[in-house]
């Protein structure tokens, strides 16, 4: 009972870790006078440019358009995160049968790496959200992430393709930086007013050829045409709306926000804000909705932290009604901007590559760490450090990265072989890192996409079960089967740092 007990509590510690002001909104941050925001449509042309703009991309009509809601996740990555994301996505289908993905923008504190691979051959994107989780990151902070997500998730470097700040605190510098590295977006903006609002900034994903229109009012030395980054994409994060209009914006979690002024959380009222807030989106120019999430925060299976089950239903809820409408889709980031950069009309979806699933054609038996439970459990390595315990199929490093150390030499342990990066011509999901050979290189996946259109129906998802049931509908199994199982003298080493972390900060609070 005792690391149960000492991780409950550490639970307050972490959720306000994961919190802390992190994606918090009180009110417009821009303005249509400090954007001074102006575009030729003539000149920026899809796919590589397109200007900040309510109405849809490619001159499409809103009926024509389909209506994304992005979901998201930020912060690390562990069984009990996966847990609370698939609470909400696992039983669901988008209108072609395909499961919905999303984006794990991802930092490196206490994840665990082989649960990352196993995210991102199930077909999610895996983002950059920094190591060790800082606002209007340095260089280090950003560039150790893709090297250390490369190294020991085996993640190819040009498959991180979206970044998010820590507690959407960045700077024109951050988003100079991130093209230099050579990202193709950002997902730190937010779209802070209204859409029913004539000087909304619910715009759709544009390009910084002609500077930033969001957040004016907030980040420095952007804005009126700056910071010009030709060909590079800002995919905004909008915000819910309750009855306080402009006043009462709900950006990340909103279910952990007090709605219409009141001073407790009320389910009842964030379900219809929310609602409220999808049909003005819905029933006007379509830009997307997001589900921007802290995982932890509703997550049922780490200890000390108990959501209220009224809160999970009524998300389900809130998906469920959703997928109800017609042509409604959960997307990733990426699966928006592939969509805005080509866009298509909802009677030639069939044609959108970004939408469409497969799965790898792997042997069922076939002993291999290539990010499929099924193939791994028996080949994944166990990395063991002070403060932390991780898996990975690509080596166990000396030392843990860092910002100023990102990737250290592997550790090889007498009898074994040292395990090999993923090569650019062949897939995760089809390589052996141990035996260094690729195990597919023609034929290499199944497509489960359904078709849909005009005439064949499927225009809705499914697997919506009934109001405030979904989340029972396919319980959902830790990839790693185990839950909190670790392997044996871990929880020694768990107990000192959980004790050390919990006197450090009783001492920071006054509280000793």
């Amino acid at each position: 009972m005792l690391p149960q007990t000492l991780l409950a509590l550490m639970a307050p510690l972490l959720v306000l870790a994961a919190d802390g002001g992190d994606g918090g909104l009180t009110g417009a941050t821009t303005s249509q006078a400090a954007a001074g925001y102006s575009c030729d449509p003539a000149k920026c042309k899809l796919p590589k440019c397109n200007c900040a703009s309510t109405s849809p991309p490619g001159g499409l009509k809103p009926s024509e358009v389909p209506m994304f809601i992005v979901f998201t996740a930020d912060d690390a990555v562990q069984s009990y995160t996966l847990d609370s994301v698939n609470q909400f996505l696992a039983q669901r289908k988008n209108p072609n049968g395909c499961p919905p993905r999303m984006t794990y923008y991802t930092s490196l504190t206490n994840t665990n790496y082989s649960l990352v691979t196993d995210w991102f051959v199930a077909g999610n994107e895996i983002a950059d959200h920094t190591m060790t989780h800082v606002g209007d990151p340095p260089a280090d902070e950003i560039n150790g992430n893709l090297v250390a997500l490369n190294a020991l998730a085996g993640i190819p470097i040009d498959s991180i393709r979206g970044f998010r700040a820590p507690f959407l605190n960045y700077s024109v510098n951050m988003l100079k930086h991130l093209v230099d590295v050579g990202f193709t977006y950002d997902s730190s903006a937010t779209s802070s007013i209204p859409v029913t609002d004539p000087g909304t900034d619910a715009y759709w994903p544009y390009t910084l050829d002609n500077g930033m229109a969001n957040d004016c009012l907030e980040v420095e030395k952007s804005c009126k045409g700056e910071p010009k980054l030709p060909g590079f994409w800002e995919i905004p994060m909008y915000a819910f709306f309750d009855k306080q209009g402009v006043a009462g914006p709900h950006l990340m979690d909103p279910w952990l926000d007090f709605p219409n002024g009141e001073s407790k959380i009320d389910d009842a009222a964030t379900l219809a804000y929310m609602q409220d807030t999808f049909t003005a989106h819905y029933n006007g120019n379509r830009q997307p909705i997001g589900l921007y999430t802290h995982p932890i925060h509703l997550s049922t299976t780490y200890p000390g932290v108990n959501p209220p089950q009224s809160t999970i239903d009524m998300i389900n809820q809130f998906l469920d009604w959703a997928q109800m409408q017609e042509n409604v889709w959960i997307v990733s980031s990426e699966q928006l901007l592939e969509w805005v950069k080509n866009p298509v009309p909802v009677s030639k979806l069939d044609s959108a590559v970004a939408l469409k699933c497969s799965v790898p054609k792997i042997d069922a038996g076939l002993q291999v760490c290539n990010g499929v439970p099924q193939n791994e459990a028996s080949v994944l390595q166990t990395c063991s450090f002070p403060d932390f315990t991780f898996y990975t199929c690509y080596g166990c490093p000396e030392q843990v990265p860092t910002p100023a150390n990102p990737f250290t030499k592997q550790v090889v342990k007498d009898g074994q072989q040292a395990r090999n990066p993923v090569p650019k011509n062949c897939t995760v999901a089809q390589f052996d890192p141990i035996g260094n050979k690729c195990l597919c290189t023609g034929d290499c996946t199944v497509d489960k996409t359904l078709l849909i259109g005009p005439n064949g129906a499927n225009l809705t998802g499914g697997g919506t079960g009934k109001p405030n049931a979904s989340s029972t509908a396919n319980p959902y199994q830790p990839f790693n089967g185990k839950g909190f199982a670790v392997p044996p003298g871990v929880w020694p080493a768990t107990i000192v740092a959980v004790v050390g972390a919990f006197v450090g900060t009783m001492g920071v609070f006054g509280w000793f």
